[in-house]
């Protein structure tokens, strides 16, 4: 990559789906954050090739040992000058991105995260440390983003409605020299096969050209790209996956199927040798949960009969369903979370892969996840109550967390154009 290509920091990157986008459209990620070891390995080992520096010494895991160190911030200024070229007194830093963590935030998360309030969670106010990392570098534009609960939320139950959402405005607002818009986007505007509505808050600099004062929200005075895009349905990005010999528990290790589309042409491109991987050639990822034969039964007769469920099939987990091959006129409906269980594959009686998962998030069949395919009760967790706020972060949380690689890319096309002006 050039020199000459923007360059950003990435706070709460967890296994990297937003940098992946802004490298996709053209820039030079030079620090991570990321608390979750796990996440963290993901996000490292897919850049060791193009970005050794970042193993290197350019990664911290606790955002604390940059705001709460006095000089952190200082030397990690000096260093991007020394290695990277980027003079950031003189305002030379392009971009901070982050979307700090929001268990407590969203529908999910809080529901697994115990009966506590908002604020006790200590997740809840790493929005003030990115506040605080923006205001030291002063990057020429920032980007923060989150779920769609942020908007809505109350710090505790007696609390007013977008309570949460006024202090984060008032955080970023707070900053001085910065033009700051906000959109509840949904990710299917932008080609990806899902709805996952996300809240994208922009920061511009006074100083730069495209800086405005007008009133409007992010899209309305172009800080964010307007919707573009076809989103897939889900049979056109997972059917070259299908394998009719899978048996639960049991892997998948080569693609059964030639590529029968633009899309999946697109998530088997191998960047080394810039061509399409053909059937035959390895594939990672794509094991299978051994479900008992009830649950396959189960599962079976939920394809057969378009979701009809047994009233002695019904269990006290969430509403499982199976996902359509096509969406509907409205599109797509579902939302990748931190697990697959709530959903059944459009044609086997099985949960999706993590390859599968994700494919639903964008990620490219080359990008490999770290960590433990999945994992429960409180290593995944936690338990505030008791202060235990450490989570272990698996491969399909690391990518239900993640924000889609395509809408990242699509964000990160229009940064680059503004920046560029």
């Amino acid at each position: 990559m050039s020199n000459q290509a923007p360059k950003f920091i990435d706070l709460f990157a967890g296994c990297g789906g937003l940098s992946l986008g802004l490298e996709d459209a053209g820039f030079m990620p030079m620090f991570v954050n990321e608390l979750s070891p796990q996440a963290m390995d993901t996000y490292l080992s897919n850049r060791a090739a193009t970005h050794p520096l970042l193993a290197d010494k350019y990664h911290v895991n606790d955002i604390k040992e940059l705001v709460l160190s006095p000089d952190r911030l200082d030397d990690l200024a000096s260093g991007l000058l020394r290695d990277y070229g980027v003079d950031v007194a003189r305002g030379e830093l392009d971009l901070v991105a982050g979307g700090p963590p929001c268990q407590g935030f969203s529908g999910i998360g809080h529901r697994r995260s115990y009966s506590v309030a908002r604020e006790q969670l200590p997740s809840n106010h790493l929005y003030q440390d990115m506040a605080h990392v923006i205001h030291r570098l002063r990057p020429r534009m920032f980007l923060f983003e989150n779920v769609e609960g942020l908007i809505r939320g109350r710090w505790t139950p007696g609390g007013s409605k977008g309570e949460i959402w006024a202090d984060v405005l008032e955080t970023f607002h707070g900053i001085p020299g910065y033009s700051v818009r906000w959109k509840l986007v949904h990710a299917r505007d932008y080609g990806v096969p899902q709805n996952r509505p996300r809240v994208l808050l922009v920061g511009v600099r006074d100083d730069q050209p495209f800086a405005t004062g007008d009133d409007g929200d992010a899209v309305q005075v172009g800080y964010l790209p307007a919707p573009a895009g076809e989103a897939p349905g889900i049979e056109a990005i997972w059917s070259d996956l299908v394998d009719p010999a899978y048996e639960p528990g049991g892997a998948t290790t080569a693609y059964p199927h030639a590529p029968s589309n633009r899309w999946q042409e697109a998530l088997r491109l191998d960047p080394r040798t810039g061509k399409v991987l053909p059937k035959g050639a390895p594939l990672t990822d794509h094991e299978y949960s051994k479900h008992s034969p009830h649950v396959v039964a189960k599962f079976q007769h939920m394809i057969d009969t378009g979701g009809e469920l047994l009233d002695h099939m019904r269990t006290k987990k969430f509403a499982q369903r199976v996902l359509p091959r096509e969406w509907g006129p409205k599109g797509p409906t579902i939302t990748a979370t931190s697990l697959p269980d709530d959903y059944v594959h459009y044609s086997q009686p099985r949960v999706p892969t993590v390859r599968e998962w994700a494919r639903l998030q964008t990620f490219p069949d080359w990008y490999q996840f770290k960590g433990k395919r999945t994992t429960g009760g409180l290593r995944r967790a936690g338990n505030p109550r008791i202060g235990l706020h450490e989570r272990e972060v698996p491969k399909y949380t690391q990518i239900g967390n993640a924000v889609p690689v395509t809408l990242a890319s699509a964000v990160g096309a229009h940064f680059k154009g503004l920046l560029e002006r």
